[in-house]
């Protein structure tokens, strides 16, 4: 029988310190279902020191998912931890997981700490966190880029103080595959009480080589990869989850490890982040991408159709591919809507939230008479990802383009509670539009991103839009979605105003895995 390989997800905590990836917490729950559905391991559900907002949602999600276990990334400091174990405490399975820098240059420039100084205060966090839960994960930041003796002596004192679990993270993406592999093979072999722990791996993305470099460490002895949805994450990103998890299953001859995943719920996994934080999944990337299984040489079709495997070495439906088919129409009632919401793992706040979201279903499915998976998703997220109260909301809206005359638009937006109207011209309907709202709204903003993607086939889709938007050092995503491109770009503005004007301003945390 094969040993497991555990699956840490860290889409919520290093996935959402992408620019713009700034998640809400119903968001995050919504993703967390999600990932509870896939048979993720474990959660990394943020930084409980980073906000009260990270705090709010961690605390959440851990009151939430009851199969996986639900971890908070804390600094080797005594308010960190306390921070992570009061937000983990409601979880069946909470861990905590601790971090502190190991290489010359992060010791030196960074911590300002002798080698001396770092091992005592890494022993340290590891006996605050055990108050919590036994559990707990130490990781070396930079550890890429460290002596390989200190590590050495780190792993081994925090082994002995009680972690579970030690992190061997790649922190800048430095490390190509074979020297990476030979650093964990060493640790295994030479750090007394490895036998003790699970040896774990977390690679950037910066040459491109963190699930190549993830995965020669799982062929040596790591038997858990820390890894996101999409490769989700800041600079390159991250190990894609679906690449280290197809790639396991796929080579199972090369690999001695299976995975618990569910993998039929990776292609929902990727859509519904990559629809969330507005990073959308270029077409061919690997396994969720939609070129991943479209052949358009002649000669591949034909091979493919007289014997799949001839061109294929894996089934779009083994990854969720077949999952979008027509579930709902406009005969459906309020229960099968439910149902399939429930399905999704999308929850509303209560029977007002329900039915809010089931008339804008019925007003959808008179304007598309084919509603998917995809569809639904795009509908709820436009009753979570917005404000309860909304500062800005679009009233009405009218365009005008002609070939040869300067498009022109008016809208009507409520400014807290107060209706405003405003017309502008632009260079086409949508920055008519956005001139429109801005000349309401001033917020002085700046457009980072204009995104536009067809969230189902044919030409009665709805357009899925993301706006990117900047202010103050601050950035946010907006997103909106109608069958009127128009009327989805303004929703996204409004969202991304919306979220400018709220409150609950996301801090970076300092330190990164």
């Amino acid at each position: 029988m094969k040993e497991r390989l555990v699956i840490f997800d860290t889409t919520l905590r290093d996935g959402e310190q992408s620019p713009g990836a700034s998640m809400t917490k119903e968001e995050k729950i919504r993703v967390a279902r999600q990932l509870e559905r896939m048979k993720v391991d474990v959660i990394e559900a943020g930084f409980a020191a980073a906000s009260p907002g990270d705090f709010d949602a961690i605390h959440a999600i851990a009151e939430t998912i009851k199969e996986s276990t639900v971890c908070s990334l804390a600094r080797a400091n005594e308010n960190d931890i306390r921070r992570a174990g009061e937000a983990i405490r409601p979880a069946a399975k909470g861990r905590i997981h601790t971090f502190i820098a190991t290489s010359p240059i992060h010791m030196e420039k960074k911590l300002r700490m002798t080698p001396d100084q770092v091992v005592e205060q890494a022993v340290k966090a590891i006996g605050w966190a055990r108050e919590y839960t036994d559990d707990v994960e130490f990781s070396a930041e930079d550890a890429g880029r460290s002596e390989l003796d200190f590590l050495c002596r780190i792993f081994e004192a925090v082994i002995k103080a009680g972690a579970t679990t030690i992190n061997v993270p790649d922190t800048v993406g430095y490390n190509l595959p074979g020297q990476f592999a030979e650093t964990i093979r060493q640790l295994v072999a030479r750090v007394p009480g490895a036998d003790k722990v699970v040896w774990s791996v977390h690679c950037h993305n910066d040459l491109g080589l963190a699930v190549a470099n993830s995965l020669a460490a799982v062929l040596v002895g790591a038997r858990q990869v820390e890894c996101t949805i999409n490769g989700l994450g800041e600079r390159a990103g991250n190990a894609s989850l679906e690449e280290v998890v197809m790639a396991v299953k796929t080579r199972a001859d090369i690999f001695p490890v299976e995975t618990g995943i569910d993998t039929t719920q990776i292609v929902p996994a990727s859509k519904l982040v990559s629809q969330i934080t507005g990073y959308p999944v270029q077409p061919n990337k690997a396994v969720v991408g939609a070129n991943a299984f479209a052949h358009e040489s002649g000669i591949h079709q034909d091979g493919v159709l007289k014997h799949r495997e001839t061109y294929e070495i894996m089934r779009a439906e083994d990854v969720g591919w077949t999952q979008n088919k027509l579930v709902l129409g406009k005969h459906s009632g309020r229960n099968a809507f439910k149902t399939r919401l429930a399905e999704l793992g999308i929850e509303l706040a209560g029977d007002e939230a329900l039915n809010a979201a089931f008339a804008r279903f019925k007003e959808l499915a008179d304007k598309k008479h084919e509603i998917f998976d995809e569809d639904l998703q795009a509908l709820v997220s436009d009753e979570t990802v917005t404000p309860e109260d909304e500062h800005y909301k679009l009233v009405y809206s009218r365009v005008c383009s002609e070939t040869g005359e300067t498009p022109q638009a008016a809208v009507t937006l409520t400014v807290g509670g107060a209706e405003r109207k405003a017309s502008a011209r632009g260079s086409g309907p949508v920055d008519a539009t956005f001139q429109a709202i801005e000349s309401v709204a001033a917020s002085g903003s700046e457009l980072l991103l204009y995104s536009v993607n067809a969230i189902t086939t044919g030409t009665d889709a709805q357009g899925e839009v993301t706006v990117r938007l900047s202010r103050g050092g601050r950035i946010v995503n907006g997103n909106g979605a109608d069958t009127d491109i128009v009327i989805a770009s303004a929703k996204a503005y409004l969202n991304a105003l919306n979220k400018l004007y709220s409150s609950g301003e996301k801090l970076n945390p300092q330190g990164d895995v």
